[in-house]
């Protein structure tokens, strides 16, 4: 058996996979270069490629996505850090605004084929300004594409699949889940199509669709609800966009009950898309209300069981569920 792999590994083995394939993919951001990333998610990228391919940058987050935009505009396939998701708002101009506008007002004249990574979400007790997930902000911007890869081995093929889109995409690599491991991807090249999701724990009774850390997070609790004979089936939706809303409703039209498990606050989390999605598509389907189990809507506190109340916990989860069925 394969040894298992770090979900920060993985990170870096996506890339070089990409860069090893692809002379035109480089990687920027702030100490990626012989420091490896504040992370050590870019750990060996530039002792293998150099700094040609790996380029260190001031910490400016305007500078590093309009250059990774100027450089897909002409032809390169860059890879931008931006280091906390969070500072995703000092350069929402370009990943609002430009980046996801310019194919669409060129009429395909000119692509803007980059990748934008960054470690998104709680878990590490780093407090408001340092631990919000924000994938629900790009999720209401067209022209985007969203990733948000749980394990390993989709790290991988997610990442390799964002570097190969002619479109802008986003990859949220989750820091809680930084260090857990997982089976590698299968030898070669490893993709994962965008907008594919995946069934993690086969189910019955109940879906539970997740995203990211809050995956296992409903694993966690479908274990729990395992032990009372509720059989909870487990969806990893790995991309907010494409959204693989088919699999989703798939499940739905099994087990009757949906309850969504996302890290986003409650208000105006991506799960109310979907809920409304399931709504519209799956009324029939249904013997009792959807549910979304979400954070609440606060800024994300430092210290660890304060954190804890805000965030989706299994526990939580494991009591929507049980009320789901309860009101069936």
């Amino acid at each position: 058996m394969a040894d298992l792999i770090t979900y920060r590994e993985a990170v870096a083995a996506g890339i070089a996979q990409e860069m090893r394939r692809d002379d035109t993919v480089v990687c920027l951001g702030e100490d990626i270069g012989a420091a490896e990333g504040v992370f050590k998610t870019a750990a060996g990228l530039f002792a293998e490629f150099g700094p040609e391919r790996v380029w260190d940058t001031p910490i400016s987050e305007q500078a590093i996505v309009g250059a990774a935009m100027g450089a897909a505009m002409t032809g390169m396939r860059p890879v931008a850090e931006i280091m906390f998701s969070d500072f995703l708002a000092c350069c929402w101009d370009y990943v609002a605004n430009e980046i996801p506008k310019v194919r669409y007002m060129t009429g395909g004249q000119v692509t803007v084929p980059l990748v934008i990574r960054t470690a998104n979400g709680s878990g590490l007790g780093f407090g408001a300004q340092h631990s919000q997930p924000v994938e629900n902000w790009a999720f209401a911007v067209p022209g985007l594409k969203i990733a948000a890869p749980s394990t390993p081995a989709d790290m991988v093929g997610l990442m390799a699949a964002a570097i190969r889109s002619d479109d802008p995409v986003l990859v949220f690599e989750h820091k809680a889940l930084f260090a857990t491991k997982g089976d590698p991807p299968p030898p070669g090249d490893h993709v994962v199509e965008l907008g594919s999701a995946e069934v993690r724990r086969p189910g019955n009774d109940v879906t539970l669709v997740a995203l990211a850390s809050t995956v296992p997070t409903a694993l966690a609790a479908a274990e729990q609800l395992a032990a009372d004979g509720i059989a909870a089936e487990v969806i990893d939706l790995r991309c907010l966009i494409p959204l693989d809303a088919r699999t989703v409703l798939d499940s739905v039209a099994r087990t009757s009950r949906l309850v969504i498990v996302e890290e986003n606050p409650y208000q105006g989390g991506w799960g109310g898309t979907l809920a409304s999605i399931a709504a519209e598509e799956a009324f029939y389907d249904l013997d009792a209300p959807i549910r979304r189990v979400a954070s609440a809507c606060v800024p994300l506190p430092f210290a660890a069981n304060l954190e804890q109340a805000v965030v989706p916990t299994a526990a939580r989860v494991a009591t929507t569920v049980r009320e789901v069925l309860d009101t069936a």
